[in-house]
């Protein structure tokens, strides 16, 4: 496992739009697990620019979100599928059977998820996966609890991230929101994960995640395991463990 801590949030945000970058110049034909939320747009935004200044060639390149809200309109703001789109699926010019997302809607769930996967599987599978982390430890929409063997599913959402949601689409109470996510098996089986988490908010669950026993109870604690992960901080999320990675001896 290396371990990655960045000065400052500008060093962490260029760091991690390199790594995509970087993963899209060694393999023309990479496919990559994006995350959303706070952490990863001005990674996307750096992406998009560089690419802008610098075009290169995208045209074989397969995008993905590790998850999708369930049960809302894919115009939605906040739906994976839109924000992915405009930060840097549409401003690099992603052809659009190159990027891959579940519905938002469907009768079905089971059955997108497994279409979800059949279309991954068939482009080779995933080459990076972007993972970014909740404040309680979970991994795309796998709260704590998942078990580790679970295989892309319908998780319920965070209650507090829910009430947002439900908040900002007036979607009405008798309608049940979730995500449709990859599970922790299928995300371990992504042949690179950077795990990104940025900000003081986060030092305490990238604490217990990194160092701590790998326990369900904090999901994205599995990565120990994994044999290609690195972790990548800016100062502020790695203050907690900065000093006593130094003493294990880990890749910093």
């Amino acid at each position: 496992m290396k371990i990655t801590i960045t000065k400052n949030e500008k060093e962490f945000n260029e760091t991690a739009a390199w790594r995509i970058i970087g993963q899209m110049l060694e393999k023309p034909t990479a496919v990559i697990g994006l995350s959303t939320g706070q952490t990863t747009m001005d990674m996307h935004r750096i992406v998009s620019d560089i690419y802008t200044q610098y075009p290169f060639d995208v045209s074989r390149i397969t995008l993905f979100n590790v998850d999708e809200l369930t049960n809302l309109p894919r115009e939605y703001a906040g739906s994976c599928y839109t924000m992915i789109l405009n930060q840097i699926a549409g401003p690099l010019g992603i052809p659009d059977e190159n990027f891959i997302m579940p519905p938002t809607l469907s009768d079905d769930f089971e059955a997108e998820s497994l279409l979800f996967e059949k279309r991954l599987a068939e482009r080779g599978g995933a080459d990076l996966q972007m993972l970014g982390i909740g404040g309680n430890g979970h991994i795309g929409i796998n709260q704590p609890g998942t078990p580790f063997e679970s295989e892309t599913w319908v998780s319920p959402m965070d209650p507090d991230f829910e009430a947002r949601v439900r908040c900002e689409t007036q979607v009405p109470e008798h309608i049940v929101l979730g995500g449709l996510t990859r599970g922790v098996k299928n995300i371990m089986h992504t042949r690179k994960l950077i795990l990104i988490a940025k900000g003081a908010h986060k030092a305490q669950i990238i604490e217990q995640a990194i160092l701590g026993p790998v326990t369900t109870d904090i999901p994205a604690s599995v990565v120990q395991l994994h044999p290609n992960c690195e972790i990548l901080l800016d100062a502020d999320a790695g203050a907690l463990i900065h000093e006593r990675v130094k003493q294990r001896g880990y890749n910093f």
